[in-house]
């Protein structure tokens, strides 16, 4: 038997049992002494003809420089490509070396430009990018179209809803923070007399205050106080009992560990009085030198919810929409109910002109007209000179048209009433007390 590498006669051309032969490597061709001279290169121009020749490098001399050659324009890419590249191009994915070449190529093949229409009203189809974020108000709408097709056996109270949606909004806000963004800083604003006033926390801080307050409404519903022994004795404040739960808060504790809390405290409250119904509408619930029936009081809290959620948005960078336009015209029609009594309240501190005319209690009286716009807007006339006066159209005096987002920054304390863009007609005084007496309505 003959070795692989040892000859038997299938290594002939053309013989039955031929092998594919692999060559042995080449020697180099200075191995085999030096190398011929290069004959000169003859130049030609462009017709062809010989014009000279390239000059020998000769000993020292400088190596001739290269002829420069002026570069091939790229070749467009071949049809396969760029008709592989039209649905990028649809969506606007293409580089732009890319984007000319396949409009270039549109206007040459007419079966590639009906394929980029289509592709292009296509992508017209597509919906745009939105965020990951659920839509706040997707949960009023579920429930909504649920209570739609099945009536709850305990509905909740129409003036309770702007309550149970504006605390589910900030719920799902508060969702996914983390510590450090439960310590970010908050600035609180409000109105104390003619001048505005400011207090630094944190967002756990404003969760407490919320907690707080919403206390006076759990106790006036039999519920737990949640500042529990260490609730204030006497006529319940809302300050006084937030200043109280900020110092008992434990400062080692994690700040976050306010949420549950606040959380549980909202739906007690939801549920007490939608098992309770309208029987406890007009229960008045104390909130230090005033009172508010519990219909309106829970319409305040809607608003403080929303515009505290709103400041804790600002501080940790997050977009906050505002409540529906039913809920947005309740919460405004509650602070225009309640303009003719802060007026008075700033009378009697002296912060505002005495009353032109006394009248008896339901008789028409000097009136003006406030014009809110926008959603949740409307139409209502606050008597200027009694709060039990009855303010109507033809006693009208003076009119403020404002916008219904900046009406309610005024109310929250927000704006001062120098800065609210408001459009006026009629007495400057009157326009000015409003003003002045909207912005009092704000409070920590």
């Amino acid at each position: 038997m003959k070795g692989p590498d040892e000859w038997d006669g299938r290594e002939l051309p053309g013989s039955p049992g031929e092998r594919p032969r692999i060559p042995s490597p080449r020697s180099a061709a200075e191995d085999h002494g030096p190398l011929p001279d290069t004959p000169p290169v003859p130049l030609h121009d462009p017709a062809g003809d010989a014009v000279g020749t390239l000059p020998d490098a000769g000993a020292g001399s400088e190596p001739p420089a290269a002829p420069q050659l002026r570069p091939d324009p790229d070749p467009a890419p071949p049809h396969r490509v760029l008709k592989s590249l039209l649905g990028a191009w649809a969506l606007a994915a293409c580089s732009a070396e890319e984007t000319a070449a396949v409009e270039t190529h549109l206007t040459d093949c007419a079966s590639c430009a009906d394929e980029a229409l289509r592709l292009r009203d296509a992508v017209g189809l597509l919906h745009p990018a939105d965020s990951l974020d659920l839509d706040p108000l997707l949960r009023s709408r579920v429930l909504e179209g649920a209570l739609g097709r099945r009536p709850a056996r305990i509905p909740v109270p129409d003036w309770a809803a702007p309550y149970d949606a504006e605390t589910a909004k900030l719920d799902a806000l508060l969702h996914d923070m983390g510590e450090a963004e439960w310590r970010a800083p908050v600035r609180l604003r409000w109105f104390e007399g003619d001048r505005p006033v400011e207090r630094e926390t944190t967002v756990a801080g404003v969760m407490g205050h919320l907690m707080a307050v919403d206390g006076l409404v759990a106790t006036a519903l039999g519920l737990t106080d949640p500042l529990g022994t260490a609730a204030p004795p006497g006529t319940p404040d809302p300050l006084i009992r937030t200043e109280t739960f900020w110092r008992a808060a434990d400062e080692t504790r994690r700040p976050l560990t306010v949420h549950a809390p606040w959380r549980d405290q909202s739906y007690a409250l939801m549920r007490q009085v939608s098992f309770a119904g309208s029987r406890v509408a007009e229960l008045a619930v104390p909130y230090g030198d005033f009172r508010l029936a519990l219909r309106d009081s829970f319409l305040d809290r809607a608003f403080e919810c929303w515009v505290h959620a709103g400041d804790i948005a600002e501080a940790v960078d997050y977009p906050y929409v505002p409540p529906a336009a039913g809920h947005l015209h309740q919460m405004v029609d509650l602070a225009a109910r309640l303009l003719p009594s802060a007026l008075a309240d700033r009378r009697r501190a002296g912060l505002a002109a005495p009353p032109q005319r006394l009248v008896e209690a339901g008789a028409p009286g000097r009136t003006l007209h406030l014009e809110v716009e926008g959603n949740g807007g409307g139409h209502w006339y606050i008597a200027l000179d009694s709060p039990a006066a009855l303010g109507t159209p033809e006693r009208t005096v003076a009119h403020i048209a404002l916008d219904s987002a900046e009406f309610c920054q005024l109310a929250a304390g927000h704006i001062s009433p120098e800065e609210a863009a408001a459009g006026q007609d009629g007495e400057r005084d009157a326009i000015r007390e409003v003003l002045f007496a909207t912005a009092s309505l704000s409070r920590l």
